[in-house]
């Protein structure tokens, strides 16, 4: 299946809430897209808006994996729900496997078994390697097992299914640091006048101070 970044995020936050908070679920628009923009339990944090959660939604739909719930009995607003179980005929297990994937990208076992907590309850770390090879077995896989890299303790597990977001924000570079021997520049490039006034009386000064020392210096007989 291949899916958008922001498909993927739809599709996982879906199946999460299903899974731990169906008290809530379906989920309407504005829902949704707070679920997509959380800070917490998300790699990377992103900022949709409504009108990117709504496309990916709605592409989502037309590949078989969500469905669209009129309102009713008192509810107001057009609400979503995911049909992943039904098309792929998986239970609640590899469900939350895949929604933790599908939200955070490549785990570990031990990471899985902890993040589907909410969702779900493995016996051991077993039973969660049992969910992942069955997955990745499949005769279209939904997961694969990646190779170890050098420091690498335990193999990690990757989904299949779409693109990898990407971080909406690049760290801002590095600030040079200060070279002690020479004064802070302005955004020209060149020292402004305030600051070099104020370096060289810091200079001045700190050239007093080695005076006064070698000068006690040689009165100890140092």
């Amino acid at each position: 299946m291949d899916l958008s970044g922001p498909e993927l995020r739809v599709v996982g936050c879906l199946v999460e809430k299903q899974l731990a908070t169906p008290q809530q679920y379906p989920l309407t628009l504005n829902a949704l897209t707070l679920a997509c923009n959380q800070t917490s339990n998300r790699d990377p944090v992103v900022d949709f808006d409504e009108a990117t959660v709504q496309q990916a939604v709605t592409s989502v739909k037309a590949k078989g994996l969500a469905a669209f719930v009129h309102p009713s009995h008192g509810r107001s607003a057009l609400r979503f729900r995911h049909t992943v179980d039904e098309a792929l005929g998986i239970g609640p297990k590899p469900l939350a496997l895949l929604s933790v994937l599908f939200l955070r990208g490549p785990q570990t076992p031990g990471e899985l078994r902890t993040r589907t907590e909410r969702m779900v309850g493995f016996a051991d770390l077993q039973e969660v390697l049992a969910e992942l090879d069955a997955l990745a077995r499949r005769e279209e896989p939904l997961v694969t097992r990646l190779p170890r890299v050098p420091g690498q303790k335990e193999d990690r597990f990757a989904p299949l299914w779409g693109d990898r977001l990407e971080s909406p924000t690049t760290p801002a570079p590095a600030a040079k640091p200060t070279s002690p021997s020479s004064p802070p520049s302005d955004a020209g490039g060149e020292p402004s006048t305030a600051t070099a006034e104020a370096f060289a009386a810091l200079r001045a000064e700190v050239a007093s101070l080695r005076r006064d020392l070698d000068d006690l210096r040689s009165q100890l007989g140092a």
